[in-house]
């Protein structure tokens, strides 16, 4: 049975590839495919983990509890299988939303992940996956699943993240180094602005009007709206700052992951002085600005 699931996955990303031509519509929904037929070989998977791994690219960077930014896959797999349920039997999951990059070439997906074993408290997660197109299809190159607090939640798809524009991919090294340079600016300027205005406010001002934000609830913060109502109002000053220590970002300069690290500026009794982040960033064309769009 899982030999059989691993040739249909292979068969679905051998003519899932993007490609300018298919358009961003079909792009995603490619992509939406890749994670579902993902989750689908990892439910005959020998452990959770073993299910997960399949999809992560060797470059995989990931944040984790206590042990800041994982790099590399084989690092990332050992660290999950000495987490309780992540080296058990039974593992699902579904997107709810995905996102595409004008060249077709990067995206991401989040939605809801369960685990069979464990503590019964943590086996309800959020997922949120960066994605890169290599030649044997999608591979995961930044990832997080985070434990979720009971509640209803909605498992309706939600309309796609697609570009403001169309691009062919580029293999331009210069180009793809001026856009990472552009969105680690961009991430500077807005830990930058939360110094000035606090974090609610910069929040605000960073973010799309679709921007998602896992962190808090049984599902997902939506808008910013939503977002920003989980920060103190009369905060001024923000009490942390950050940058971009890696990223992935499209050669059509529209979609990309920041990943690196967050600072207590100042120390805080029973807080650790740092922890690792990634957001995923978009904007509606290769000069615009860079907006915040799943963190």
């Amino acid at each position: 049975m899982i030999r059989l699931a691993l040739a249909a996955l292979a068969a679905l990303f051998l003519f899932a590839g993007p490609a300018a031509a298919r358009g961003a519509q079909a792009n995603v929904e490619a992509l939406l495919a890749a994670d579902r037929a993902f989750a689908a070989v990892a439910a005959n998977a020998p452990t959770a983990t073993d299910g997960l791994a399949a999809m992560f690219d060797p470059e995989i960077i990931a944040p984790f509890p206590g042990r800041g930014l994982i790099v590399g896959r084989d690092a990332y797999v050992a660290a999950l299988r000495a987490v309780p349920g992540f080296g058990e039997r039974g593992i699902t999951w579904a997107p709810v939303r995905g996102g595409i990059s004008a060249d077709g070439s990067q995206g991401f997906t989040y939605g809801f992940l369960t685990l069979a074993g464990g503590d019964p408290a943590r086996r309800n997660r959020k997922y949120l996956a960066y994605w890169v197109h290599r030649p044997q299809g999608w591979r995961v190159v930044a990832y997080r699943a985070v434990p979720r607090q009971p509640g209803e939640v909605s498992t309706a798809m939600m309309a796609p993240s697609l570009p403001g524009f169309t691009a062919r991919e580029r293999r331009d090294a210069r180009t793809i180094e001026a856009h990472r340079a552009s969105l680690a600016a961009a991430e500077r300027a807005f830990s930058d602005r939360a110094q000035q205005v606090g974090l609610r406010v910069a929040f605000r001002e960073f973010g799309r009007a679709d921007a998602m934000n896992m962190y808090r609830g049984a599902g997902f913060d939506v808008g910013v709206d939503a977002i920003t109502a989980n920060f103190d109002a009369n905060e001024t000053v923000s009490a942390v700052s950050w940058s971009t220590e890696h990223a992935f970002v499209a050669s059509s300069g529209d979609l990309g992951v920041s990943i690196g690290t967050i600072h207590q500026n100042h120390p805080v009794a029973g807080q650790p002085s740092s922890f690792p982040f990634f957001t995923v960033w978009r904007r509606d064309g290769p000069n615009a600005p860079w907006r915040y769009i799943a963190e």
